[in-house]
């Protein structure tokens, strides 16, 4: 594996989650060489809580000229802009590169699918059922769609630079926050 194989890592922008006025939310994508340099970016809107992420995501990566270089897509959970559900099984199917989701704390599942269940959000929890259990590699949590454990740890060893996550999830945080809130706050 190279060490210097395209990848994107993609995050939300912070938002407020109560503002009725705030409709869509802006999803940054950074494409970079292994966790080295970056490349490019991407960005698009999806609507907050809404259905549309999977099918803005497919359209943002199949749509740039990086695609063909894409070895994999590091997802930062699998929901942004709120409860709006990343299809990961979707998204690898229609670009055809392997899907990674990268995440800090194992996701408590109880919670998760109560808060959706009194959304009314059925379809959401089965997507979100039928992605694997995330598994504990280094000091993060990753499930993946289209690439072995093994595969997922080697490109981890090879993207993770100045943190435990991706570089390529790491700084498409930083930019969303940037760009949103005018300067990049939190941890990505």
């Amino acid at each position: 594996m190279k060490r210097e194989l395209r990848v994107i890592g993609i995050d939300d922008a912070p938002f407020d989650k109560f503002d009725p006025l705030q409709k869509y939310v802006l999803v940054v994508g950074t494409i970079f060489r292994g966790g080295s340099f970056m490349d490019g970016m991407l960005s698009c809107r999806v609507e907050k809580d809404g259905e549309d992420a999977t099918l803005k995501i497919i359209e943002m990566i199949n749509g740039c000229k990086f695609k063909p270089q894409l070895q994999a897509i590091f997802l930062d959970g699998v929901a942004v802009a709120g409860f709006n559900v990343i299809n990961p099984y979707s998204l690898h199917k229609a670009t055809s590169i392997p899907v990674i989701i990268v995440i800090r704390d194992f996701p408590d599942y109880k919670k998760i699918f109560s808060a959706l269940e009194k959304l009314g959000m059925q379809k959401k929890i089965d997507i979100i059922q039928k992605i694997p259990k995330p598994i504990k590699i280094n000091d993060v949590y990753v499930q993946n769609i289209g690439i072995s454990k093994e595969e997922t740890k080697k490109l981890l060893r090879i993207c993770c630079t100045h943190s435990n996550l991706p570089e390529a999830i790491r700084v498409a945080h930083l930019v969303a926050s940037g760009v949103s809130e005018g300067e990049s706050k939190g941890r990505a």
